[in-house]
């Protein structure tokens, strides 16, 4: 199991869950956060799940509530 780190763009943060997962859904963007991946920095969301499958990954965890609580979704 390869999983991509992401965390929200553009300054959102979440409180629980269920906000992360609406926003995932939605198609909002966030940020990949694996220092060792060429696209660390870019933003990219569900719609995306293509190239983050083609890249080797198979889950995303996503970081909110300050980054001190994760979620991991199945690409």
């Amino acid at each position: 199991m390869s999983t991509v780190i992401l965390t929200p763009a553009y300054g959102r943060d979440y409180k629980n869950i269920a906000q992360v997962t609406n926003d995932w859904k939605d198609g909002k963007d966030f940020i990949i956060r694996n220092i060792t991946d060429r696209y660390e920095g870019k933003p990219c969301s569900i719609r995306d799940t293509k190239f983050l499958k083609d890249a080797g990954y198979t889950h995303a965890q996503i970081r909110y509530a300050r980054l001190t609580k994760l979620i991991m979704v199945k690409l």
